[in-house]
């Protein structure tokens, strides 16, 4: 965290800090790591599983998040209680709702754009996520009806075939599932992707040039590899690490940790 600070604090143009998990508020020094994120002006995200403020000692997070302005990417995998609770356990889906209820409360998701949440939506398997904008307005129906519950825009993003959900596959299945993201391929998508504007930092401060790749603990190429040697110029010239398993990323509308692209 110490390196990555000494990072932000030399680049201006670093101007976003994505902190994702599992559940990153439970780390000890999350709190100082996002106060001093903000020291320097950038922008934060959290990715959140919503479930974790129901957790003894992470009840207050919501409202140091909102205190810190920082933006919320809420990971809920359907809008209904038997679709959580089936994916994540039993009672879930009410921990995330009144998770959820405390972000609006807060000023979440309001109109003004103060304080924004999105919703992450991912299908369930080796599927490919449906079409965003038709979600979204399902998710915002069906939320808003049930529970009173806004928020800014919903992210689809389709499940990349890897750990667990790779071991669960077969290899028959796993090439149907390339095949057709392969046949989906829009390659308008390509100057939008998350690897053209992300480094992915692993918690050993290793470098990647997206999340999938640190799973597969694929490194960056032709540039510094860890916080410790960060050179920005050589990474801006490095050479993107790329196999087929991209297709996920520019199949249709394109898809990445912000979204589709078009």
């Amino acid at each position: 965290m110490l390196d990555i600070l000494d990072i932000l604090r030399k680049h201006d143009e670093i101007t976003s800090v994505d902190i994702t998990g599992g559940s990153p508020e439970l780390n000890p020094n999350f709190k100082f790591f996002v106060t001093t994120c903000k020291t320097f002006g950038k922008e934060i995200i959290v990715r959140t599983n919503l479930a974790i403020y129901s957790e003894p000692g992470m009840e207050d997070i919501p409202q140091f998040l909102a205190a810190h302005k920082v933006k919320m990417v809420a990971s809920l995998p359907c809008y209904s209680e038997e679709g959580v609770d089936s994916q994540r356990g039993k009672g879930t889906y009410k921990k995330a709702i009144e998770a959820l209820k405390t972000l609006n409360a807060l000023g979440y998701g309001n109109s003004d754009g103060a304080l924004e949440i999105d919703i992450m939506f991912n299908p369930a398997g080796a599927a490919i996520a449906p079409d965003q904008q038709m979600l979204e307005k399902a998710y915002r129906e069906n939320l808003g009806k049930d529970h009173g519950i806004h928020f800014n825009r919903l992210i689809a993003l389709s499940n990349m075939p890897i750990g667990r959900l790779g071991k669960a596959l077969s290899e028959a299945e796993k090439e149907e599932f390339m095949n057709q993201l392969e046949e989906k391929f829009n390659p308008s998508t390509i100057p939008n992707l998350m690897c053209r504007h992300l480094i992915s930092i692993s918690p050993d401060g290793r470098l990647f040039d997206c999340d999938f790749w640190q799973v597969l603990t694929i490194p960056v190429m032709n540039g510094s590899t860890t916080v410790h040697s960060f050179d920005l110029d050589l990474l801006k010239k490095r050479k993107i690490v790329t196999n087929s398993l991209c297709f996920l990323c520019t199949a249709g509308a394109g898809a990445s940790c912000s979204g589709a692209l078009t």
